[in-house]
């Protein structure tokens, strides 16, 4: 088995994604911008204190940021960390597409014999 060098974090990111709400959230702050949180909690039906949870995984993860002006929490979305799934995905396709490619070598050639 292959293993990837950034696999903790990959593993982290993983988990922070693969929560409906935290999805939504991160889309939300890609199409609308910075929040703040009650205005993130206003769009879903459940607590402030339940959003919270989630904006605090995702900002383990490193997918969100908090900036805090006066007593306002604003939340945005920092995409850098994603550049690690689609790093590990691109590892998955190559690994896919050389075996493929002996595949295709193997059908051509043994086409060839008959």
């Amino acid at each position: 088995m292959v293993e990837y060098k950034h696999d903790k974090k990959l593993t982290e990111l993983l988990k922070a994604m693969s929560d409906t709400t935290r999805r939504a959230l991160l889309t939300q702050l890609c199409q609308h911008g910075a929040s703040r949180v009650t205005d993130l909690a206003d769009h879903y039906d459940m607590s402030l204190n339940a959003i919270s949870k989630h904006i605090k995984i995702l900002e383990k993860a490193q997918l969100v940021r908090r900036k805090t002006i006066g007593r306002t929490h604003w939340i945005e979305a920092n995409l850098e960390q994603i550049n690690l799934i689609e790093n590990w995905f691109a590892e998955l396709k190559s690994i896919w597409e050389l075996r493929l490619d002996k595949l295709d070598e193997i059908i051509k050639g043994k086409i060839k014999n008959d």
